[in-house]
């Protein structure tokens, strides 16, 4: 399996993992709108990335990765939110943290690396 493939399934999985995630959640406005912005960013990894691996061009698919930074790193903010503040317990979404972690790490460096060959 290729980068693409390997992550298009990682990005949908946590996608999938979020949305089961949010039925734990209680009926409160708090976790509600948490819940709900945890929802957005999540899918939206899978879905911009799904995007930039059918990309036309070399900067379409950075553009596109970009974006896959971003809601990425906004997950993860949410999780930190969500253990921080108490609303699920920490056994409940340790092993999403840890792997969107390490997805926002390979997506960085991939994109680090996109920006320097796009500048050749």
């Amino acid at each position: 399996m290729d980068f693409n493939e390997i992550f298009r399934e990682r990005t949908r999985n946590l996608a999938l993992a979020v949305i089961r995630l949010y039925g734990l959640f209680k009926i409160r406005e708090e976790t509600r709108i948490i819940g709900k912005q945890i929802l957005r960013c999540s899918t939206s990894v899978a879905a911009n990335f799904r995007a930039a691996c059918r990309a036309r061009s070399r900067a379409e698919y950075f553009s596109k990765m970009c974006i896959v930074v971003e809601e990425c790193d906004e997950t993860l903010f949410w999780f930190e939110l969500i253990e921080a503040t108490g609303l699920l317990k920490t056994t409940q979404i340790n092993d999403l943290i840890v792997e969107t972690r390490k997805m926002l790490s390979a997506f960085a460096k991939t994109k680090k690396t996109l920006k320097e060959n796009l500048k050749k």
